[in-house]
């Protein structure tokens, strides 16, 4: 006969599960991170060359456009409550291999643009340590960060997420000092346009700043370890791109009141805050970039190794990479494998050639999403997912104005991103393939 002691440990699993400690404001502060990284010191001067005076409504437009996608995110997200984010509502509404290439394009972006900004991080200690920029020593200090991310990261759930909130808080004090001073001594007449819009260069000046927007599809991706998820997840959606919006489109419009001409010069943001607060100034912004550049690098693993955990725990990887600490509740083969590939990718230089691929990556992950929102509002997907804890309003109206922004960003890549972004997919066709036979193979 069983015992009550037995019969909990035959109902026990087999194996830990991923911790459920995230709320809303760390799941937050994981998309802040992700979207607000060492571009928004530049952007200014990128946009107001394309558009002039007229960026920070650029700014305050394209964010706003971000919140219609972010909206389909948000509600798709309030069905699950697993990790991997939008690969869950891609998989359930458009089945397993569209699944699997949406959470293969999720990773293969965060491991070539975390690659990058891992190398960014280099050139900016560079600019005050020269010896740190090239040869042995850039190479001694992207090892030393990603060693101590990954480290970071396969101690516990917890510990990463305060990592990320102090990167994250450390990322927007700078920025909220430059704006609170910067407002009084800016010339706020030369924020509002002083002619008609330049209609010519404003679609480019969208795509540029959509990509800078993006990054807040992460934010979904640690679900399975948040506390509350189908809650939370929905409002860290909405609060990310709120935040960002207002961070981003404050940041535009000071810096453009602040300098004469904010298009002629490369470090807006740098230049506008020497401007108002001396030596002082230019190096609160130097030291906010590269607190952003190691938060991003952060959230790039974060979210890296849970889209592999996340694929190979709905069976289209080896089940290896699902397997999770026994002390730490972390899944450290996934975390070691992502920092691995990354680390060969900034040393290496590889990532250069694999940009192009992350535009057509994002947009990918966005069309996925914005798709399965109406997918799965059927009637008939009712017995296959939960229902939706967040439902946005005014019916179809916003998936479809979503997926019509995406789509225009897809139709204004060059042909050179969507080459990659084509060829990305086949090999994560051929990888589908390979993986799924090795994972019956084993199962047999």
């Amino acid at each position: 006969m069983d015992t009550p002691a037995a019969s909990a440990a035959a109902a026990a699993p087999a194996t830990p599960a991923l911790r459920r400690t995230l709320g809303k404001w760390d799941l937050t502060a994981i998309g802040v991170n992700q979207v607000i990284g060492a571009a928004i010191f530049l952007l200014p001067a990128d946009v107001a060359r394309l558009v002039g005076d007229w960026a920070p409504l650029m700014f305050l437009g394209v964010g706003l456009a971000s919140l219609f996608v972010a909206l389909c995110f948000a509600e798709v997200g309030s069905r699950f409550d697993t990790t991997g984010g939008p690969i869950g509502p891609a998989r359930a509404a458009f089945g397993r291999f569209v699944g699997f290439e949406v959470g293969w394009m999720m990773w293969f972006s965060r491991v070539s643009s975390g690659a990058s900004v891992i190398n960014g991080l280099a050139v900016a200690l560079g600019y005050y340590w020269p010896v740190l920029s090239t040869g042995a020593p850039r190479s001694a200090i992207i090892l030393a960060v990603l060693a101590g991310l990954t480290w970071a990261n396969l101690r516990g759930i917890k510990q990463t997420s305060w990592l990320v909130n102090f990167f994250t808080i450390g990322k927007l004090l700078p920025l909220a000092v430059f704006i609170a001073v910067g407002v009084f001594f800016a010339d706020l007449s030369r924020v509002v346009p002083s002619g008609p819009a330049p209609l010519a260069s404003m679609g480019t000046a969208a795509l540029l700043l959509i990509f800078a927007y993006g990054g807040y599809e992460v934010t979904g991706i640690p679900a399975g370890e948040a506390a509350n998820p189908k809650k939370d997840v929905p409002f860290a959606f909405v609060a990310v791109i709120l935040i960002v919006s207002a961070v981003m489109t404050l940041t535009a419009a000071v810096a453009t009141g602040l300098l004469p001409d904010v298009g002629a010069t490369r470090t807006p943001i740098a230049d506008a805050s020497a401007l108002i607060m001396g030596a002082f100034g230019a190096l609160l912004v130097s030291v906010g970039s590269a607190v952003s550049m190691t938060g991003n690098n952060m959230g790039q693993l974060l979210s890296g190794s849970r889209t592999v955990f996340a694929l190979a725990e709905n069976g289209d990887l080896p089940p290896v990479f699902a397997r999770v600490h026994p002390t730490y509740r972390t899944p450290h083969v996934a975390i070691w494998f992502t920092s691995i590939v990354l680390v060969v990718l900034a040393l290496t230089g590889s990532f250069v050639f694999l940009a192009a691929v992350s535009a057509v990556a994002r947009l990918v992950v966005y069309l996925s999403a914005c798709g399965a929102t109406m997918r799965l509002r059927r009637p008939d997907m009712a017995t296959r997912v939960a229902p939706a804890q967040f439902t946005v309003p005014l019916g179809p109206v916003i998936p479809i104005v979503a997926i019509l922004i995406s789509s225009t960003i897809l139709a204004g890549a060059t042909s050179q991103q969507l080459l990659a972004g084509v060829a990305a997919l086949a090999v994560g066709s051929v990888l589908f393939a390979v993986a799924t036979m090795g994972v019956a193979k084993s199962a047999a």
